[in-house]
């Protein structure tokens, strides 16, 4: 029989509570987000279909314009990055993205002129008209920064549709699938921790006071 102690203590009980009720608070703000991020993928999947728009020359970049085709002129090349990516024929590779001079004066650009076989690839590519797709630079931050750290400012990233280089294979184009949309397993598991808190916490009081009354019944004998 499970017998409930009949006086609870004051200071581990709301601990608990306060706990379980932040597990659940973080639970509802996951099911927010969940919300507003169906609304966004919606948003992006009907900008691939819109016409060009010119390239913003800082971040954020609002929903409105990602995915949507674009170009710009770079004036030279100033450096570039390496990452793992993929090509538009499925290919797993290593994106080489440029960063543009764009003007005398400025933030400059980025493009994602190719998908390379290797990553120590030197593109041959100085700069140039190019066009192709408004995406964000790639964010590395751990889910953790995501949720604890300062907000960042991702930079545009234009996609070239086809690679300048002929060295480079033409990248993926942006893909809704390549959006992440956890929010929902993430509320179901806030729901969980803090269901799980409480359930532990009530059965470790439980066992408690099972075993008081056991030692006051073999006292009383």
């Amino acid at each position: 029989m499970v017998v409930l102690p009949r006086r609870w203590p004051l200071l581990p009980t709301l601990l608990v509570a306060l706990a379980a009720l932040a597990m659940v608070g973080l639970g509802i703000w996951q099911l927010q987000r969940h919300h507003e991020k169906r609304a966004v993928i919606a948003l992006l999947r009907s900008n691939i279909g819109k016409p060009p728009v010119a390239f913003p020359r800082l971040g954020p970049v609002p929903p409105e314009m990602l995915f949507r085709s674009s170009s710009l002129h770079c004036l030279r090349v100033e450096g570039w990055t390496v990452e793992a990516g993929k090509a538009a024929d499925g290919s797993s590779g290593f994106r080489s993205i440029a960063h543009c001079s764009t003007g005398a004066e400025g933030p400059g650009a980025l493009v994602q002129v190719g998908i390379g076989a290797r990553p120590d690839l030197r593109p041959q590519w100085t700069g140039g008209t190019i066009s192709g797709h408004i995406v964000e630079e790639p964010d590395h931050r751990s889910l953790l920064a995501h949720l604890t750290g300062p907000e960042q400012v991702l930079r545009p990233m234009l996609v070239a549709s086809t690679s300048p280089d002929p060295q480079l294979k033409a990248s993926a184009p942006p893909s809704i699938e390549s959006i992440p949309d956890n929010h929902f397993g993430y509320a179901i598991q806030w729901f969980l921790f803090a269901g799980i808190a409480v359930l532990i916490y009530v059965l470790a009081l439980v066992r408690r006071e099972g075993t008081r009354r056991e030692g006051r019944s073999a006292g009383d004998s």
